[in-house]
């Protein structure tokens, strides 16, 4: 069988965000009144927002009202954005741009599949925008990862 489309990840992939999420995480378990390593950061990797907010406030052991962790969620996000809003396709990590353009050189389609909530604005920020014929983020699945919906929602035609 013949490769007919390739189907990416956006960080660890394309860019490494997970430096920008530590650091809002970070701030946020700060603020608090604990604190959280880069190892236990590790395992919030492909996590949603709010689940991996439920394992910083287990982790701190602490126990909120629905309505005060969309309020965490939303800052953390908003201290994130304004990390990520800062990159460039410096950012891009290295043998992406030669390997895109060797795929459309082939003919051959990509898709983006990204728990992130955030990834059309990384997208945008680093100029790939167009580099996808389909995205499937954050905003368009219900089960973040391990679960496969990420990668099986959307596929090529």
């Amino acid at each position: 069988m013949a490769i007919k489309a390739f189907l990416f990840d956006l960080d660890g992939v394309i860019v490494d965000t997970a430096i920008y999420h530590y650091q809002a995480w970070k701030r946020l378990a700060n603020e608090l009144g604990f604190d959280i390593s880069e190892e236990f950061n590790e395992g919030l990797k492909g996590v949603s927002r709010m689940e991996s907010l439920d394992l910083i406030l287990a982790h701190g052991g602490l126990t909120l009202s629905e309505d005060k962790k969309t309020e965490l969620a939303a800052q953390k996000n908003q201290w994130y954005l304004e990390l990520v809003s800062r990159m460039t396709s410096e950012d891009i990590l290295p043998g992406v741009p030669t390997f895109f353009a060797q795929v459309r050189k082939a003919g051959l389609k990509t898709a983006l599949g990204s728990v992130s909530k955030n990834a059309p604005m990384i997208l945008e920020r680093i100029g790939m925008s167009d580099a996808f014929d389909a995205i499937i983020d954050g905003t368009k699945i219900s089960k973040g990862k391990p679960d496969p919906e990420v990668f099986t929602k959307g596929p090529l035609n």
